[in-house]
């Protein structure tokens, strides 16, 4: 089923007021979580608003934080979340980090006491319009083992880096440092279809393609799947977000990370507070003339696409891409749902009154 980019922002953004949302973080928030269905990244969008209002039941989310700085450089802060949305609080932190980097040339904050952010490249892609190049980091949920370990100890953490260019699109990186994001299990678990070899291990450490794998016990692999394929370098990239993230600013790390799921309690004794994000925004024209930088930049990324494609493709993309053309057709002809996400949904809005 398919619904316009005003249908679910109206229901998202009642659903997120009636559990005590400001206006204002109502509207962020919202803007934060369909920016993942328009663009594609369907496991972060709408699918993932009653996972949201689950940990505030269980009072996990502060749905009226006080979000600070608690300590800053000219060129760095810590952010306190204070328990809020991560749709929020990392809006916040990355517009510190633009605010340094204007005055300063380069801003960099990490973030504790957060929450699950969305999309990665929704944050980073604020620094575009302030022409500077955006990085936006979080750690996450344990569900991935390093390389050799049948222990989960590492989230997804991924990673964004957003570039301005000129007369061409921005260049978009937004990816897990995992083979593939835990989102993309949830759909195939919704479809019923099994996993592309390389994502999942059981239990034991052994390879599976069950999409139920983690479920069951197993875990997600780190970017490369196996040491043969470099797991080892997804595995090193995954825990250079978790240090930048939480180790850094005092948030939560590695196996203590709470989990996303509000079944599941958070470890006792835990080692910081909430989740943690990292942000960096560095003005263009601290290294070089900005227009200077973009008109390279368009020239770097049409070399690019006219690379010789290899048989059987029909061209060779640029990082966003793939986002930035979908986004195009959704907004016009709408974002389609999964049958499970529009039945959660029905219900969620039967619950508090809304309907979807």
């Amino acid at each position: 089923m398919t619904y316009s980019y005003e249908e679910l922002y109206r229901f998202t953004h009642d659903i997120l007021t009636q559990i005590g949302c400001s206006e204002v973080h109502a509207q962020i928030a919202t803007e934060v979580l369909l920016s993942a269905d328009l663009r594609g990244v369907d496991s972060h969008g709408v699918a993932r608003l009653s996972g949201y209002v689950r940990l505030w039941e269980k009072g996990r989310i502060n749905t009226s934080p006080n979000i600070r700085v608690v300590h800053e450089t000219p060129s760095t802060a810590v952010v306190d979340g204070d328990s809020g949305l991560g749709l929020v609080v990392a809006p916040f932190a990355m517009s510190v980090a633009i605010e340094k980097a204007t005055n300063a040339g380069t801003g960099w904050v990490s973030v504790k006491n957060s929450n699950h952010y969305g999309i990665a490249g929704y944050h980073a892609m604020m620094a575009l319009e302030h022409d500077m190049i955006g990085i936006s980091l979080t750690n996450a949920s344990p569900l991935v083992s390093p390389t050799f370990s049948k222990e989960r100890l590492l989230g997804t953490n991924p990673i964004s880096v957003a570039i301005p260019a000129n007369n061409e699109p921005p260049f978009v990186a937004d990816m897990a440092t995992t083979t593939a994001a835990n989102g993309k299990l949830e759909i195939l678990q919704r479809k019923g279809m099994d996993t592309p070899s390389g994502w999942v291990q059981d239990k034991d450490g052994n390879p599976t393609t069950s999409a139920n794998g983690v479920k069951d016990g197993g875990a997600l692999l780190p970017l490369g799947g196996d040491r043969e394929h470099g797991s080892h370098k997804g595995y090193a990239l995954g825990a250079i977000v978790d240090i930048f993230s939480a180790v850094l600013s005092g948030a939560n790390y590695g196996p203590w990370v709470p989990p996303f799921v509000a079944f599941l309690d958070p470890l006792p004794n835990l080692v910081g507070e909430g989740i943690g994000h990292f942000f960096g925004a560095m003005r263009v024209d601290a290294f070089r003339p900005a227009d200077e930088f973009k008109s390279h930049m368009d020239n770097w990324i049409q070399r690019f696409r006219s690379a010789t494609p290899t048989p059987g493709n029909e061209k060779v993309l640029i990082p966003g891409d793939p986002e930035r053309e979908l986004e195009a057709i959704r907004r016009n002809e709408g974002i389609p749902l999964l049958e499970p996400v529009v039945k959660d949904l029905t219900e969620l809005g039967q619950r508090f009154g809304v309907k979807f």
